[in-house]
């Protein structure tokens, strides 16, 4: 397997995060009740079916493994793993803005990020 490929199949992917290729295939396939994705942007299909992995794919699947399979425990909620990952995002958001923004904008703004913050934290807690 080279190392400075741009693209892997789901087996190299699999060894990579030593995850099974079925589970990988389920957080990347249609929710029958939603028809929507589990988790968007997980991988790149191509006409036929198959799924190529980026760098930025991997990495994405490597988080979800490790909020699932946090310290031995299995969390099997696609759920908490796609709102703890858009409230990162959302977290970074508010760093950004944070810094970006005028002093008095900046404190309003400040505490408003502070109680999000918290509730991140309180739902990383309940994983």
């Amino acid at each position: 397997m080279q190392k400075n490929k741009q693209y892997y199949n789901i087996r190299e992917v699999s060894k990579i995060l030593n995850l099974k290729e079925h589970v990988i295939r389920h957080w990347d396939s249609f929710d029958p009740k939603t028809n929507k994705l589990r988790i968007e942007g997980l991988s790149i299909r191509t006409k036929g079916g198959t799924r190529y992995f980026n760098q930025s794919h991997i990495k994405k699947l490597s988080n979800i493994k490790n909020i699932l399979f946090e310290e031995g425990k299995h969390n099997y909620s696609l759920d908490l793993v796609n709102k703890i990952i858009s409230s990162k995002k959302l977290e970074k958001q508010i760093n950004n803005e944070i810094t970006n923004n005028s002093n008095q904008r900046e404190i309003v703004f400040a505490g408003n990020s502070q109680k999000l913050i918290k509730i991140i934290n309180k739902l990383k807690n309940l994983i």
